[in-house]
């Protein structure tokens, strides 16, 4: 595995740089000193929204790039690159699909805010790890003033089992995604990670030859498909593990440290 070529560095958030405890560890940004100093740029992507990505990134935010909500919205040293919010009347419509899922929670992911319903009771402690800005609202009936870039769903026991099975008729329509064990994101089907990879790479004209990739989940199958160096995790979903062509340690045991560790080694 010769990564010399290596100009790209794009990781997944949840399961893959950030341990179980939702911490990014102080390796990481000692290896992103060098990294930077090397010209090697680094963009986080996650379904989380962006002011939770920059939250856990703060210390280097005016160095990296972050792809937020899946790829619906991205921003390059708090310079907006790419917005595509879903129509007004195509939440509503969504969102009265998933009000009809049993033991179904609801967020309505916002540029500004993630908004939830006040009676979600101990939802909202889950809700304020993904989303540190947020707003309790009383019903879904009218939408706040901001732009949405997708719905996410929470079922406590298994998103994969119980959600993803109701969504299935509109999938094709809509990007329907299981992002983490008790997570499915509803959004357009051009709202994806890889679509946002390919506009970062051409931005900088770094090619799939020059990119490395880590992820653990569904919503990152098509960024792993962009890049030759595409790693999944060891507690990655079967089928991410099936796409990627790599495989690194688990996101506690510093998988994805590990394979910098080597990149940087090459300097």
């Amino acid at each position: 595995m010769d990564l010399s070529k290596v100009k790209l560095i794009v990781t997944d958030m949840d399961g893959t740089l950030l341990n179980s405890e939702h911490n990014v560890s102080n390796l990481f940004f000692e290896q992103f000193e060098i990294l930077k100093a090397k010209n090697i740029k680094f963009v986080a992507a996650s379904g989380r929204q962006y002011h939770s990505i920059l939250d856990k990134l703060k210390s280097i935010k005016e160095h990296i790039t972050i792809v937020a909500e899946n790829g619906a919205y991205v921003v390059e040293n708090e310079t907006e690159l790419y917005v595509n919010a879903i129509h007004k009347k195509d939440i509503k419509i969504l969102i009265k699909i998933a009000q009809q899922i049993p033991d179904t929670h609801i967020i309505l992911c916002g540029k500004k805010k993630a908004y939830f319903l006040k009676d979600s009771g101990e939802f909202k402690n889950i809700v304020i790890e993904y989303y540190s800005e947020y707003e309790l609202i009383d019903s879904f009936e009218e939408l706040p003033e901001d732009d949405f870039f997708k719905i996410t769903l929470c079922n406590f026991e298994s998103s994969e089992k119980n959600i993803y099975p109701y969504l299935k008729d509109i999938d094709g329509d809509w990007q329907i995604k299981v992002s983490a064990k008790q997570w499915v994101d509803v959004a357009l089907p051009s709202n994806h990670k890889g679509n946002a990879l390919t506009r970062i790479q051409e931005q900088y004209g770094i090619s799939d030859e020059e990119t490395m990739v880590f992820g653990d989940y569904q919503n990152d199958i098509e960024m792993l498909k962009k890049a030759k160096f595409s790693f999944a995790m060891e507690n990655a979903h079967k089928d991410v593990q099936e796409v990627a062509n790599y495989k690194t340690l688990s996101n506690d045991n510093l998988g994805v440290e590990t394979i910098i560790g080597k990149l940087i080694d090459r300097f």
